[in-house]
């Protein structure tokens, strides 16, 4: 399986077969943990997350989070799938749902006013606020996932170092 840098900006998902026990691969990755320090390794049940150190993190910094499924007696499957930070994540969706909120009670809110045939004016302007705010945070997400393809590459080749020893 090659991976282009047009393909992990489109299809940040993936997913391969392993003639291999996923123990196997498991061990091979708990395994690298032990024998390198450029990669923070975590192996939890079938679960393996690939991260940058500390110091090589940026706020946009991506990881790499794979499941390794048991798919017979002798072999498995990865799913893999690349994502921001789990705080980074949250705080995004924190920022979409407080936006969404105020655009829908301001809504309900300018549509009252409208019905009392009073000034309605300041929460329209909030929720055409809140739709720049909306594209804003979009725009946000997409520089953020841009500029951390390299950093997306990186963990995918090490992954691949990694399964190549099977």
């Amino acid at each position: 399986m090659s991976l282009q840098k047009k393909d992990i900006v489109l299809r940040p998902r993936f997913k391969r077969d392993i003639q291999q026990p996923n123990t196997v691969v498991l061990d091979l990755f708990k395994a690298a943990k032990q024998s390198q320090n450029r990669y923070i390794i975590s192996v939890i049940d079938d679960h393996v997350f690939l991260k940058l150190p500390k110091h090589k993190q940026q706020f946009w910094s991506p990881q790499l989070h794979l499941e390794i499924k048991e798919n017979g007696p002798k072999a498995a499957i990865l799913h893999g799938l690349f994502g921001p930070n789990p705080t980074v994540w949250t705080m995004f969706m924190f920022f979409h749902f407080l936006v969404a909120s105020l655009f829908i009670g301001f809504g309900i809110w300018a549509y009252s006013n409208w019905t009392l045939n009073t000034n309605y004016s300041l929460q329209m302007g909030v929720m055409a606020f809140m739709v720049f705010v909306w594209f804003a945070l979009y725009f946000a997400g997409r520089i953020g996932k841009d500029s951390s393809k390299t950093e997306m590459q990186e963990l995918y080749y090490f992954m691949e170092t990694i399964l190549n020893k099977i």
